[in-house]
């Protein structure tokens, strides 16, 4: 918590607000170039005393659910929010999700990635979409409807999926799925979606379960990885994933190890093209 930081940014904030701003009157005798201490309090549902101690930096650590409501009373943005959660020494409220809408400049973005292949997930596993790349590589998942566009439920149910990957692989991939899913469940405070999802995939059978058991926690953020392709065989690939605005989806580029035989196995994968993995039933498979 940092008490001065928080202090000053609160008392410019509500220096900055008109009473009109927030539905009070501005009255004949006001000295004050913005609101009043009291009134803020009052707007926040809390005492002008316990508020003064916030301003002057000699208050305890305030709750979240105060800050929640500050935030509300100062009629504060989605970035001053978090700001100010973050001088008080909590983490920010998780943003907006986007869900399955992916914004027109990331698919821009996507498709000028050109010969790298590319993936824009949904922090869950769903397969939002991915660039002619991706798809001639792991093969077009996207015309997958509903929730077996999600890349954990497929990784559990469908062996078509396992076989894209080396056998000595599928453990650790499979740990990686579960670590991330834990995370993003946590992160959504267990909302209906990751509920469901999770309930579902407990149905699949044992392995699941006893991954998620062991409580393993572990954002993806960058992993190496090897798929088995059926045209240029083994392809190699150092996966990044990229944030997003969106708080929910991620956006994940795939390349090849400089001066490593899988750029050139990239290459021939683009003349090919994504019809033949198509061919050779290769859409079970997904960037893991």
């Amino acid at each position: 918590m940092d008490r001065r930081e928080l202090a000053d940014f609160l008392r410019r904030s509500r220096e900055r607000l008109r009473p009109r701003e927030v539905g009070l009157p501005a009255g004949p005798r006001r000295r004050t170039p913005g609101l009043r201490r009291e009134e803020v309090a009052q707007l926040a549902g809390m005492s002008a005393d316990y508020f003064m101690r916030l301003e002057q930096a000699r208050s305890p650590q305030p709750s979240t659910q105060l800050l929640a409501a500050l935030a509300r009373a100062l009629r504060l943005t989605e970035d001053e929010r978090d700001h100010l959660y973050v001088l008080a020494g909590h983490r920010p409220p998780a943003g907006p999700f986007a869900g399955e809408h992916v914004r027109p400049g990331l698919l821009h973005l996507l498709d000028r990635l050109g010969d790298t292949p590319a993936q824009i997930l949904g922090d869950l596993g769903d397969l939002l979409a991915q660039n002619a790349a991706a798809d001639a590589l792991f093969g077009c998942v996207c015309t997958v409807d509903g929730p077996d566009r999600n890349i954990v439920w497929r990784w559990f149910t469908d062996p078509f999926v396992r076989s894209a990957y080396p056998a000595e692989d599928h453990e650790r991939i499979a740990r990686v799925h579960v670590a991330d899913l834990r995370a993003a469940v946590a992160r959504r405070g267990h909302d209906a979606a990751a509920a469901a999802l999770v309930e579902r995939l407990h149905g699949t059978g044992g392995e699941f379960t006893r991954l998620w058991e062991r409580h393993e926690v572990a954002v993806r953020r960058t992993s190496r990885m090897r798929v088995l392709h059926p045209e240029v065989g083994a392809v190699e690939f150092d996966a990044e994933v990229l944030v997003t605005p969106a708080a929910d989806q991620r956006l994940v580029v795939y390349a090849p190890p400089p001066g490593s035989r899988s750029v050139e196995a990239l290459e021939l994968l683009r003349v090919i093209g994504p019809e033949s993995a198509h061919r050779s039933h290769v859409a079970g498979a997904t960037g893991t």
